[in-house]
């Protein structure tokens, strides 16, 4: 999804205080791998967190591996498949994978399931079995209906969370936003007692 996906997120995080700048970049029809150098310029201007969607969860902590001591202190995925996605294996080759996940199949195969040093990851995972992701490829157990729970649940987070949300509707889900503002602002999520 292109960066004014993040936009109500951004919103809502303005609103709190924080000043947020949506990253952009064409994810079904460029190779993921381009955005990295524009990535590592925006992320090494000043400290900053970064919550990424999907995808964008990936290639943050992907970025964050491969160049350690960018000033991030703490990211937050939103239904990240960071254990790979079965789905984007299922996907296969031809039409169906062109207009799912395109040129970021491998990236979303592999995910990054190894956590950056020094920085703190939660993630926000959905658990509304809603979305066109399983008609192109298996989700095993509890999902999004694009992402497994499990594939979210690499070692290493310091917090994951589920929030009754569907894969897409991460990116409008009110419990979603007060869980990312609670990561960003402590190292945790709100927990139910």
């Amino acid at each position: 999804m292109r960066g004014l996906s993040m936009r109500w997120h951004a919103g809502r995080l303005a609103a709190a205080g924080f000043r947020p700048e949506l990253f952009d970049y064409a994810s079904v029809t460029v190779d993921p791998e381009r955005a990295i150098p524009r990535l590592v310029d925006v992320l090494s201007r000043a400290s900053c967190h970064v919550v990424g969607h999907s995808l964008g969860g990936v290639l943050a902590l992907s970025t964050l591996r491969r160049h350690a001591g960018l000033p991030v202190s703490r990211v937050v995925c939103l239904g990240s498949p960071l254990c790979g996605s079965a789905v984007a294996r299922d996907a296969g080759g031809g039409p169906w994978r062109r207009m799912t996940v395109g040129r970021s199949a491998p990236v979303l195969q592999r995910g990054c399931p190894e956590m950056p040093d020094g920085i703190e990851v939660g993630m926000v995972a959905g658990d509304r079995p809603l979305g066109l992701g399983q008609l192109f490829g298996r989700v095993e157990g509890p999902h999004d209906g694009t992402v497994a729970l499990a594939e979210t649940r690499p070692p290493g987070l310091r917090d994951h969370v589920v929030v009754p949300a569907s894969h897409s509707g991460l990116l409008f889900s009110v419990p979603a936003a007060r869980q990312v503002l609670s990561f960003l602002q402590t190292g945790r999520f709100l927990h139910a007692a």
